[in-house]
């Protein structure tokens, strides 16, 4: 997967504008989102989106960084907030293009409603895709190993009913 098709999907949009969603959504439900938070909603969004639609969501990789998966342009774009909330103001014009609203919802309702940044954190940690990627590496080192889409997929397909 990671080797064959996936990697040339020019069709895709980028990790930045799914990122607007997450942040209008949190927006219009009165919810805070950190930079990590958003990070980690992305990541899930397209681990969800790999195993319920067979497709990436986004074409930026995701890299398994010491407080856990990360989309470096991402990140840098949002960093000026640090550990604050982002106060971004992203209107409906802004996301009606983005594809896959059912999985970002669904993420949204799994991981983003319920969940702070912290507990994403120690979630992805305790997950295999992160652990995978950092193997050898230790906890407090910096890294850009990444989190292949493979094991995103084959990792969350196992939580499917057989």
């Amino acid at each position: 997967m990671d080797g064959g098709g996936y990697k040339h999907m020019p069709d895709l949009p980028n990790a930045q504008s799914v990122a607007k969603y997450f942040i209008w959504k949190s927006n219009q439900e009165g919810k805070q989102i950190t930079n990590k938070k958003l990070q980690k909603l992305l990541y899930y969004a397209q681990a969800w989106s790999l195993v319920l639609k067979n497709r990436p969501l986004f074409k930026d990789k995701i890299e398994a960084w010491i407080h856990g998966p990360t989309i470096p342009g991402v990140y840098h774009f949002y960093k000026k907030y640090g550990f604050d909330p982002i106060k971004e103001k992203v209107t409906e014009a802004e996301i009606k293009q983005i594809p896959e609203r059912d999985v970002l919802d669904a993420v949204w309702d799994a991981y983003g409603r319920k969940y702070d940044a912290d507990y994403l954190e120690i979630l992805t940690h305790n997950e295999e895709p992160w652990q995978k990627a950092r193997e050898g590496i230790s906890l407090n080192v910096s890294s850009s190993a990444e989190i292949t889409l493979d094991s995103m997929q084959d990792f969350y397909k196992s939580f499917l009913p057989a």
